[in-house]
């Protein structure tokens, strides 16, 4: 076999491998989407049950087509604190028998169905291409990237399809039979996950090899090295991920470390000490040297892996947390604050690998600030009623961190923007985008309050008892307003609409009542001229925050 003969074949695996990590890749995208906030619902079920949490782990990643993708998720959502590491800890392990799935498509790649997977690319595209509807569009992609994969497995396997007997049949068994140490086959592993990202790359390999009857390491249980390795090289993806996050995001990484390592261990004492475990259990079971049956014998191994250790670990869920509590100190620097922690600070990067996911979390932090802006229009309105000018720096301090916070919403939402998302996904991101500019109003709005204080003590401004309770009641109705929309906005109820915009309506009628009560008065000589400023102006803004806040509630039209 000449040098260009060697290098056509690795050019060929190579791009079987680029055209096969495509098809993932756009099989997990266009899976996400057809989820649907599936993945959202499943992880607000996270609860004590460690069974559930492992269910949720699997379904996630069938969906997400990929262990990593769940993991780094779950990194992301113990980082922004969303979730415990216990309930993580189940995800994790529910995430490697997830994966598991993969191997058994990579191993139908050696059946006689493969040449109808390989037409699937073309029906795919030929769905997306004709189809307006966007979830037809996203089958159309599922269909074609399942197409892909199988297109990718067998330009692998026809690099290294070789006749036995040939020369390079004879040098790529001696290349590949070098490596016969276990721990040494296991590094491999290890090191080729760790390269090129993905554990169902390197079983893609390990499969294909194994159709072909290409002996890797003299056969018996050197293969099943490898795809021990796989599963502690897949960590990388994870613990890369975790650098620079929290101590508890470390910890998530971590516990996703420990647990294949843990398992590796065992299953390396295991196959170490019984050499003829493949010649004598999965040959047993997958007879024939090499097509399909010699597929399903890799595929078996790495489902027993995952599920034997699972099952093995998962009662001792708490042992791994508090190991990884051991491991990972919290810094001495990570003393709680005084003051509480500002919002959208842990809005994760990590969870935009489920763009439903992200929107979730950030559609409940859009719901905190919306009540943290409500709370500064309240401290602003207590300050006048009790004539407090120092409430100004308060509600100044708090404007400054809605504005810093409207920032970094707004930084995520874009980043959101360019995920694939569905049609009324992309209107709730666009809806966001007003809801942060009217909860921004409601922060201005309460500085104009404290304003209008200023002028009230500084002036020595007389208001009657009458006007000050009418006054009162005005903002009761505003809060009475603020609760019915938080509501209407968090769980999308479109049936309160109607009473918001009843209660908006009453708000309207109190401002004219107000507005008409200060002129008679004055006409009557009862009220000062000079409160007139401050009288219909004040009145004048909290009915303008009364309609922000009812916009906020009708956002939800946008995103319908």
């Amino acid at each position: 076999m000449g040098l260009w003969d060697i290098l056509k074949i690795i050019m060929q695996i190579l791009g079987g491998m680029g055209t096969f990590l495509v098809g993932m890749k756009i099989l997990s995208e266009n899976m996400t989407k057809l989820a649907h906030g599936k993945l959202q619902k499943m992880l607000n079920r996270t609860a004590k049950s460690r069974i559930a949490g492992v269910g949720i782990g699997t379904a996630m990643t069938v969906l997400g087509q990929s262990s990593a993708f769940t993991t780094v998720m779950v990194v992301g959502l113990v980082n922004a604190g969303i979730m415990t590491l216990f309930q993580a800890t189940a995800i994790i392990m529910g995430a490697n028998i997830g994966t598991t799935l993969n191997a058994w498509v990579i191993a139908l790649a050696g059946s006689d169905i493969t040449a109808v997977f390989l037409a699937l690319s073309a029906v795919g595209v030929f769905i997306t291409m004709f189809s307006k509807n966007e979830r037809v569009k996203s089958i159309g992609n599922v269909i074609a990237a399942f197409g892909l994969i199988f297109v990718g497995l067998k330009l692998m396997s026809s690099a290294l399809s070789f006749e036995e007997g040939t020369p390079a049949f004879e040098a790529v068994s001696d290349v590949l039979g070098t490596i016969k140490n276990p721990f040494l086959l296991l590094l491999l592993g290890i090191v080729i996950t760790a390269l090129v990202q993905s554990s169902t790359a390197v079983n893609a390999i390990i499969i294909t090899m194994a159709g072909l009857d290409i002996m890797i390491g003299g056969g018996g249980n050197a293969a099943l090295y490898i795809i021990i390795g796989s599963n502690i090289g897949t960590c990388v993806t994870a613990l890369i991920s975790s650098l620079g996050a929290s101590a508890n995001a470390k910890r998530a990484a971590l516990i996703h470390f420990l647990f294949n390592f843990f398992g590796a261990i065992i299953f390396m004492i295991i196959l170490v000490c019984w050499p003829g475990f493949n010649d004598t259990v999965l040959k047993g079971i997958f007879p024939a040297e090499k097509g399909i049956q010699a597929t399903m014998r890799i595929a078996t191994f790495h489902t027993l892996f995952n599920v034997i250790n699972t099952l093995l670990f998962l009662p001792f869920i708490k042992g791994f947390v508090w190991i990884a509590d051991h491991l990972v100190r919290e810094k001495k620097t990570e003393e709680p604050a005084a003051e509480p922690p500002a919002l959208f600070t842990d809005l994760d990067e990590r969870l935009l690998r489920s763009p439903s996911v992200a929107l979730g979390h950030l559609y409940q932090e859009t719901g905190k600030v919306f009540t943290y802006a409500m709370n500064t229009l309240d401290e602003s309105f207590d300050a006048f009623l009790k004539k407090d000018s120092s409430a100004k720096e308060r509600v100044l301090a708090k404007n400054t961190e809605l504005s810093a916070i409207n920032r970094r919403a707004i930084s995520y939402l874009v980043k959101l923007s360019s995920s694939p998302l569905m049609l009324d996904e992309e209107k709730t991101v666009s809806s966001l985008h007003y809801v942060l500019n009217d909860i921004m109003r409601i922060g201005e709005l309460a500085d104009n309050v404290t304003k209008y204080t200023d002028h009230y003590v500084n002036d020595r401004l007389v208001f009657s008892d009458e006007f000050l309770e009418m006054l009162q009641d005005m903002y009761a109705q505003i809060k009475k307003l603020y609760v019915l929309s938080l509501a209407t906005f968090l769980f999308r109820d479109f049936s309160k609409l109607g009473e918001v915009d009843a209660l908006e309506d009453i708000i309207d009628k109190d401002r004219k009542k107000l507005v008409s009560t200060h002129i008679e008065r004055l006409n009557e000589g009862k009220c000062q001229p000079q409160n007139s400023n401050v009288f219909i102006n004040l009145v004048g803004n909290l009915e303008r925050a009364a309609d922000h806040i009812t916009f906020i509630a009708h956002s939800i039209e946008q995103s319908h």
